[in-house]
């Protein structure tokens, strides 16, 4: 519950950091391209997830036999499912399309983080390409690593949102999952300015999920303002590892 804190409060603090220091316009752009990216994305989500679901339903005979059973309850069981099912395959898409934008934006990122560490610590900020780079190729790394995890985990979740009923819970726990892969990502570039190792930086997380989940969740409730929603995040965990540090 504390970490929960941690990252709430660190969002909050994030938009004051971001007027105090005049930063707006330096985070718009990459705003502009990750809004970009997920209206496009979502409208190849919408087109495609609807033939996934038909096709799994007329592959499995479901309709078929809906029909022949004229159960108004089993209908029910099944529509419930179909919702549950369509929504894990959009945190799917939503997972594979987070971590492009972490790929693509790896060392505006790595920039930003490195940026507000500067700018908390008031000393000068010296930017070095090769540093950039270095943390920028990490962030890479650990986003591609987590697109292979993910996709297990989401495997799974489809699988399991077919079951009636107990599939009802998979949308909640892959919100979960995305919140915690998303904050990972973020922290990590402190971590590596930190010098933690890579299997250091996921053995802090799995310690500290509340913060990697916190950051998650409320870049997800950022959405309402997407263009803001990427530097946002980093800006936040920023400071949240700062936070954890103080502690």
């Amino acid at each position: 519950m504390k970490d929960f804190v941690i990252a709430f409060r660190s969002w909050q603090e994030a938009s004051h950091f971001i007027q105090q220091q005049k930063l707006l316009r330096g985070v718009l752009w990459p705003g502009i391209l990750y809004t970009i990216f997920a209206v496009v994305g979502l409208i190849l989500f919408v087109i495609s997830s609807n033939d996934a679901v038909s096709w799994m339903s007329a592959t499995l005979g479901i309709e078929q036999w809906l029909q022949k059973e004229r159960s108004e309850w089993l209908s029910f069981l099944f529509v419930m499912n179909g919702m549950m099912l369509r929504l894990v395959l959009l945190l799917f898409y939503f997972a594979l399309f987070k971590n492009l934008i972490l790929i693509i934006g790896a060392p505006g990122f790595a920039y930003l983080s490195e940026k507000t560490e500067t700018l908390l610590e008031n000393s000068p900020h010296r930017f070095c390409w090769d540093v950039v780079w270095k943390d920028a190729q990490r962030g890479i790394k650990l986003a591609i690593r987590n697109t292979g995890q993910e996709a297990l985990y989401f495997g799974g979740l489809i699988l399991l949102s077919l079951i009636p009923l107990v599939g009802w819970i998979t949308p909640l726990i892959g919100l979960l999952l995305q919140g915690y892969y998303f904050g990972f990502s973020m922290l990590d570039y402190s971590f590596a300015r930190n010098q933690l190792t890579p299997s250091q930086s996921a053995i802090f997380c799995s310690h500290h999920k509340g913060l990697a989940i916190g950051n998650g969740l409320l870049f997800f409730a950022m959405h309402l303002f997407v263009l803001l929603a990427p530097a946002y995040a980093i800006i936040a965990a920023t400071l949240s590892v700062r936070q954890v540090k103080k502690a």
